[in-house]
């Protein structure tokens, strides 16, 4: 091996999941102490009785979180997630641990107050870190060397996914392919796999490779075999669409390797009854100082365009059953609601409806069919049910995203498929977000998205009109 190949950027990064994990520890104890230090009448020995237990009960969830640590491109709300249930099992595991020694002078104050102190100082010293950490591959420190097999769309798509943020810490080499690398021109191409990759691998460092070719499982095996021999991580991509890859997972029936269709966690009863309940919450929270902001839009709306205050339209929803969407009426009444979408200069808006569109509050009556049922506060935005007829006949799995309530927000908004949907691709963009925050969904996944909803409407959305 060269000298070239010897030094790697990312030598030590196997050491950083476990510079992570000794924060954990850090974090449990010092919890830990301020808790002992809320209840000074616990012994000295059940002191010391109690920390041995809680760092005991930590070292088997320790090793079960390895893979999130090591997951590089790993959301946030994922994250946090993930650090709610730690707490959860640490839980258990301790009070199993207390219950079986039978630890003296203990009293439940203990407990409630050290696991809310926890609950909160976990999730927040997993985030602290991983943002440490990317900000760390942001200067360039502990990045991943990859190359690329394969250099057409499905190979650039899934360079354009770990680049997506500098944080996940990925550097990609360039390409290799056996056609002629004009015909993609984008990219660095590196040269053919029969002829130059082996000797690529040779020379320089590389951490993984991503092929993405289909076809010969000769030149497969070849580069299988020349992975294996530079020891390098290897991933093959199946070449499927946007939306089969977000909705397909790798099983095996033996020894044979099967995709699977992925389950909508809200076909679960206690995921769907826990979003309901956060919907009923959140939505009656604010319908409760909702007329502090109702009336004056409403005296805003008569006084400004004659009209009814509310402007009521079929949507498409749940399994596809229509309901009439709640919102502020923002434009002149006109024979064309139902058919045209609003656009950035639309004649048909009034001047407070358009302030009214671009800081989402013509949105806030929708809370009124989120207590109906009828929505949720987070979900696929309803559409007109011309547009459903319409697209349900251009889009693949387009109607997929009626398998749960429409929402006031959703993640297609907050990640900028907002607004009219001139051309086709916006609407294909739009349905792939939908999907995506449907096989992925969860309650902190519908926090976020609230959060970011929030903050663009304050930051102001050039989407919105």
């Amino acid at each position: 091996m060269t000298s070239e190949k010897l030094t790697t950027r990312g030598r030590y990064g196997i050491y950083v999941p476990y510079a992570m994990l000794l924060s954990d520890f850090v974090v449990l104890n010092v919890l830990l102490i301020v808790a002992l230090c809320l209840n000074p009448d616990i012994t000295a020995e059940s002191r010391r009785m109690l920390l041995v237990l809680v760092n005991a009960a930590y070292i088997p969830l320790a090793r079960m979180s390895m893979p999130q640590r090591r997951e590089r491109a790993l959301h946030m709300d994922r994250l946090v997630g993930k650090a709610f249930t730690t707490v959860v099992l640490h839980a258990v595991i301790f009070l199993a641990l207390v219950a079986f020694i039978e630890i003296p002078s203990i009293n439940w104050d203990f407990y409630a107050e050290f696991y809310g102190l926890l609950i909160v100082g976990l999730p927040l010293s997993w985030i602290v870190t991983r943002l440490a950490v990317k900000a760390l591959r942001r200067r360039g420190r502990n990045y991943v060397d990859v190359i690329i097999i394969g250099h057409d769309e499905h190979a650039r798509r899934i360079a354009d996914e770990l680049l997506r943020d500098p944080g996940y810490g990925f550097k990609i080499h360039g390409y290799f392919d056996n056609d002629e690398p004009g015909r993609y021109g984008n990219g660095r191409y590196l040269g053919t796999i029969d002829r130059d990759l082996p000797a690529y691998l040779e020379k320089h460092h590389i951490d993984e490779i991503y092929y993405t070719l289909s076809g010969s499982e000769a030149q497969l095996n070849a580069v299988l075999r020349v992975a294996d021999e530079q020891m390098v991580t290897f991933y093959f991509v199946p070449r499927l669409s946007r939306s089969v890859a977000r909705t397909f997972h790798l099983r095996r029936l033996g020894s044979i390797p099967v995709l699977a269709a992925h389950n909508n966690p809200l076909d679960n009863n206690i995921n769907r009854a826990l979003k309901r309940t956060f919907d009923i919450v959140f939505a009656g929270t604010f319908m409760l100082v909702s007329p502090l902001i109702f009336t004056p839009i409403a005296i805003a709306i008569k006084m400004t365009s004659p009209g009814p205050v509310f402007f009521k339209q079929l949507r498409t929803g749940y399994k596809g059953q229509e309901f009439l969407c709640w919102k502020f009426r923002t434009m002149r009444v006109n024979n064309d609601s139902d058919s045209r979408q609003a656009t950035a200069d639309d004649p048909r808006k009034t001047r407070l409806g358009d302030f009214l569109r671009r800081t989402s509050l013509d949105e806030l009556p929708q809370f009124i069919n989120v207590l109906r049922g009828d929505m949720s506060v987070v979900g696929p935005r309803p559409h007109m049910v011309k547009q459903t007829a319409d697209y349900s006949r251009l889009i693949d799995r387009y109607m997929l995203r009626h398998v749960v309530k429409p929402g006031i927000t959703g993640w297609a908004q907050v990640v900028g498929y907002r607004g009219a949907t001139e051309e086709l691709w916006q609407m294909e963009g739009r349905v792939e977000k939908d999907v995506w925050y449907i096989e992925n969904w969860n309650l902190l996944l519908d926090i976020k998205i609230i959060i970011r909803t929030i903050t663009n409407a304050i930051g102001g959305d050039p989407n919105a009109y």
